[in-house]
């Protein structure tokens, strides 16, 4: 049964519908918080590579803003953003956002990070099989998603500044991870009860300001902690 959550608070409330749920398709806020964890993770480096920085940014907006996305309105049976975009054309979306990531993924890792492959491994096997909810959805859980687009990020930040993993890094990780099962543990039930509100069945009015405001409040302190983090990062190497 197709949904409509196009009237979801990321969403923008004018234009083309075509365009509305292309924006909305991308998660922005969470997609954002995932591009702060990877900036994060360079942050931590002795000395950060903007260009590195930058590109990882390109990666993972691809990759997971784009191409897992796609996958994830492919793969879920109640097609949450309507049949605005065909099966095909979610297919061919994902399919170039994906090679276009990991093909300038490929070319970083050959000449600088090395040890990012298996960061890129892992997250090429959650993309299909956490969104395309692969072996009976066994991967699509809360406690992969926070380390697949929680821990993974942040390390992979790292490790495309050193080609090293620290424990700095994991420790990041690990807090990166929590922020994300945060999230995600607040999204389930948020999108449950606007699923039950559009379809006129009972829920709880009064659970969804909190839960919407607490999605707000962590996607926005992530990405804004991200932003301050490269800041300080490229204050402190303008005053050497």
């Amino acid at each position: 049964v197709a949904t409509d959550r196009t009237e979801e608070w990321f969403v923008p409330r004018r234009g083309p519908r075509r365009f509305r749920v292309f924006i909305g398709l991308l998660f922005l806020p969470y997609t954002g918080m995932v591009l702060a964890f990877t900036v994060l993770g360079g942050m931590l480096a002795p000395a950060v590579d903007w260009e590195r920085v930058g590109a990882l940014l390109v990666i993972y907006a691809l990759a997971l803003g784009v191409g897992a996305h796609a996958l994830d309105a492919l793969g879920s049976a109640n097609k949450p953003w309507g049949t605005v975009f065909s099966a095909r054309s979610l297919k061919a979306i994902a399919a170039t956002a994906l090679v276009a990531s990991y093909g300038m993924g490929a070319w970083y890792m050959q000449h600088y990070a090395p040890w990012l492959w298996p960061v890129a491994i892992a997250e090429g096997f959650f993309v299909l099989a956490y969104n395309l909810e692969w072996f009976g959805g066994r991967f699509h859980t809360d406690a992969w998603f926070a380390f697949s687009w929680g821990a993974l990020p942040a390390l992979a930040g790292y490790i495309l500044q050193t080609n090293q993993i620290s424990p700095s890094s994991l420790m990041l990780a690990a807090a990166t991870a929590a922020l994300s099962l945060v999230e995600i543990k607040a999204s389930r039930p948020y999108k449950t009860m606007k699923a039950a509100a559009r379809s006129g069945h009972a829920f709880d009015p009064g659970a969804i300001g909190p839960l919407e405001a607490i999605l707000k409040s962590i996607s926005a302190a992530t990405i804004l902690l991200g932003i301050a983090a490269a800041l300080a990062r490229w204050e402190g190497s303008g005053m050497q």
